[in-house]
């Protein structure tokens, strides 16, 4: 373990921090989501307009026509899942990437559906036409239609990506495992295009309607490679952070404070998160994400993990001097999100990392009522730099120690520790059963849905 590196003082507080008490951006959200649904309209009216009367009277020729319906709009829902998670700043800011990711999971099974639906029916339609059984159709496209093999590897990738998503699969299987089956996608989607483009009927003759797709396809690719690809690039060679130290905070909580240039220019608010990425042996294929823990000061900044997995305990044996790429800041958990005067910040067990940030980023002059939540005193991290802030504001602080039926935080005991909770913004950070049964009391107790804000530890 490396220590010895003094820690930005907590007390200090970030100068000129303003409060900035506004409503989410859902006029943002709402044009995103009106123009994806009228893309998906075009789409399907796209797929319509080519087809011909006659070719739909055929033997299969609804069937078919119903197959290459649902194959247009399963890809346009995977590109529409692929800009969910490509970090658009707009989008990021107005929406928060939680949200986002949930969109994306949520979505996630509908194309499948669809492609899968795609796959059965073009084959089915098919072999209706000529009269031939639905396998030697299936041996007539492998062997005969170009890149229709490659649509079928497609297809494979997709669902192996999707069975791992699940969730009862995806709490069994490491983020490494999760993040590299991912990754095969970008391929899947390639040649999906290269199938589609080849074989499909919408295509063929209609030059306007290919130029659409793949213009569709390449501004996709565009937005991914700069948002995901160049910016990161160019953001960590412009700030150059090196590991300075790694310090424990408790036992499995680890710290690693990260130097580097132009720091006050990273544009980080409390409450946001890096993807991190070190440039050393074991760690430079991947990045994890993790929520910043004290903001930048004096060309440091820190970040605080807990060994939930083979990257984090690696992480306490970083050397000092390791190159360090960011991809960020990201997340809506933020100061900004705030519509009350009041806050209340709640964070439980390695949660309370981002609330950390979030206080010190808070305008002194608003009223905060912090509580932790801990098993045992051992696993209460930054007590001491909580105490500190705490103290410079005169707000409430609330430290909760012991099992979950002495402190169940239902609505009873939620409403007596913060009886004025319903004209407070509640943020909560921490596992995700305790963060669903605090909403869930805040809810009751009055508490508005767009007042509550979310961060939750989970792939």
């Amino acid at each position: 373990m490396m220590t010895g590196l003094r820690e930005p003082d907590a007390s200090a507080g970030p100068p000129g921090r303003a409060a900035d008490f506004r409503p989410a951006a859902p006029a943002v959200i709402n044009t995103a989501v009106g123009m994806a649904a009228a893309g998906l309209a075009f789409v399907l009216w796209m797929g319509y307009h080519v087809e011909s009367s006659g070719a739909l009277k055929a033997k299969g020729g609804v069937t078919t026509f119903l197959g290459q319906e649902s194959g247009l709009a399963g890809t346009y829902l995977m590109l529409v899942m692929l800009l969910l998670v490509s970090r658009i700043p707009l989008i990021e800011r107005a929406a928060g990437q939680d949200r986002l990711v949930r969109w994306h999971r949520l979505l996630g099974q509908w194309p499948v559906y669809l492609i899968c639906l795609h796959a059965v029916l073009i084959t089915l339609g098919y072999a209706a036409g000529d009269h031939v059984s639905a396998f030697a159709q299936l041996k007539i496209f492998l062997q005969s239609y170009p890149d229709v093999l490659a649509g079928t590897v497609a297809l494979g990738l997709i669902i192996m990506a999707a069975v791992s998503s699940i969730r009862a699969v995806r709490r069994k299987v490491r983020y490494e495992t999760w993040w590299s089956v991912h990754l095969y996608m970008y391929l899947a989607l390639a040649l999906a295009f290269s199938h589609q483009i080849a074989n499909g009927q919408s295509f063929f003759g209609h030059p306007l309607a290919r130029v659409f797709w793949a213009v569709l396809w390449a501004s996709t690719a565009g937005v991914v490679l700069l948002f995901r690809f160049v910016v990161p690039i160019w953001r960590s060679a412009y700030h150059g952070l090196r590991v300075a130290g790694v310090q424990e905070e408790a036992p499995g909580v680890i710290s690693v404070i990260c130097r580097g240039k132009h720091l006050d220019k990273l544009d980080v608010q409390g409450g946001q998160f890096f993807h991190w990425r070190f440039l050393a042996h074991g760690h430079w294929w991947l990045a994890h994400p993790y929520s910043v823990s004290a903001l930048p000061r004096s060309g440091l900044i820190r970040f605080t993990v807990k060994d939930l997995g083979d990257h984090s305990a690696a992480l306490a044996d970083l050397p000092i001097g390791t190159r360090v790429a960011i991809e960020g800041p990201y997340g809506a958990f933020t100061a900004k999100a705030a519509t009350n005067r009041k806050v209340l910040l709640v964070g439980a067990g390695v949660g309370v990392t981002p609330i950390r940030a979030l206080l010190e980023h808070l305008d002194e002059r608003v009223d905060v009522t912090l509580l932790i939540r801990a098993s045992a005193d051992k696993d209460v991290v930054f007590s001491q730099e909580f105490e500190s802030l705490m103290s410079r504001r005169k707000g409430k602080m609330l430290v909760l120690v012991g099992s979950r039926r002495k402190y169940p935080l239902d609505r009873v005991q939620l409403g007596q520790l913060v009886p004025d909770i319903a004209a407070r913004d509640v943020y909560i950070c921490g596992p995700e059963n305790l963060s669903q049964q605090l909403i869930a009391s805040a809810k009751v107790l009055g508490v508005a849905e767009r007042n509550i804000h979310c961060e939750q530890f989970a792939f």
